[in-house]
């Protein structure tokens, strides 16, 4: 059998001669040259997102490079923000939750039905409409998890029990009368922008840290990357996933007050039209920043990505069936570069 020999009688200059050399062979170390493919690969919708306004600029001065068109660019879009981080959460943990539109619609729709038709004190009535939320979450997220029912069946179910709900304690009506006073929680402006916008850029940023420099986030993550790997290094998957279903119920709930209080009322019958952007915004949003992953500054650019585009082809004559075409392409396209994106990242 052979012997390793002792690294004391393994042949070579003396010790003595050992740091010198090395020291000689040290090289300084190099700063990190630019990596022009990595960069391209982050922000490359930004670059189009750009080259799209150019192009409406181009094609319509007189009507897309005006600050009313900007305004409306930047301040409607705060339902989506904040439907698509709840969405983000979920798919992060590698769960998805299909409720978070109705979810937010019968929030929306009890403020002003505990508040108007019942009487209660406005800020009561925002405090019962999240909590609900939050109990839908909880519910998912418990059948999901400890039942083991898969999450479509359990999202898609709750999405219509909700939305059946929503239309009950409405009478199938528009339920308006809040208090003007009420809606300067989303409508009072800052800088031309209503508030409710800093409301979806702060969510975001808050997201987007947590995501990426936490404990938890990281936790998150892996448990969305590979399940069994974070329950053998001893995470707690089932927490996580259980948490992140009723995290994103909470903030489609916070959506859904703001949405009540900015328009005054709400409309039960109209929050299904809101899941298909979020997703789409979502699965776009891997494309930037942190390509191949789930994450909130991706998503934010990409809601305002879609918003440009569809605003500018309304203003180009397209309307009505525009919405549903552009932001069904949109997924489409979106969950194909994410695939294509992931396949790569994982191959290197």
């Amino acid at each position: 059998m052979s012997q390793i020999t002792p690294s004391s009688e393994l042949p070579g200059p003396p010790a003595d001669d050992v740091m010198p050399i090395a020291a000689a062979n040290e090289t300084p170390a190099r700063r990190p040259s630019f990596d022009r493919r990595r960069f391209v690969s982050r922000y490359a919708l930004v670059g189009l997102w750009l080259l799209m306004a150019l192009v409406y600029g181009v094609l319509m001065p007189d009507t897309f490079l005006q600050t009313a068109t900007l305004r409306s660019i930047f301040a409607s879009q705060q339902v989506l923000v904040f439907l698509a981080i709840a969405a983000l959460v979920t798919f992060v943990v590698g769960e998805f939750d299909l409720s978070v539109a109705a979810t937010m619609g019968l929030a929306a729709t009890l403020v002003p039905v505990l508040s108007v038709l019942h009487g209660w004190s406005l800020s009561l009535a925002c405090v019962v409409a999240v909590l609900c939320a939050s109990l839908v979450g909880l519910v998912n997220g418990l059948l999901v998890v400890k039942v083991g029912v898969e999450a479509l069946i359990v999202t898609l179910g709750s999405s219509t029990l909700l939305l059946g709900l929503a239309s009950l304690i409405s009478k199938q009506a528009t339920v308006s009368g809040l208090p003007t006073s009420f809606g300067d929680i989303a409508l009072v402006e800052i800088g031309g922008l209503p508030i409710s916008f800093y409301y979806g850029v702060v969510l975001a940023l808050i997201a987007g840290y947590v995501l990426t420099f936490t404990p938890l986030g990281r936790h998150m993550t892996f448990v969305g990357a590979n399940r069994e790997v974070a329950r053998l290094a001893g995470i707690g998957i089932d927490r996580l996933r259980v948490g992140a279903f009723v995290t994103g119920s909470t903030i489609a709930g916070v959506g859904g007050v703001l949405v009540a209080a900015s328009a005054g009322g709400y409309d039960s019958t109209s929050s299904p039209t809101y899941l298909l952007p979020a997703f789409a915004s979502v699965f776009l949003g891997t494309a930037v920043v942190r390509p191949g992953r789930f994450n909130a500054i991706g998503t934010l650019v990409a809601i305002y990505f879609l918003a440009t585009g569809i605003l500018g082809l309304q203003l180009l004559g397209y309307t009505g069936w525009i919405e549903n075409v552009f932001y069904g392409t949109a997924l489409i396209v979106a969950v194909a570069i994410s695939t294509i994106v992931r396949r790569r990242t994982a191959s290197t």
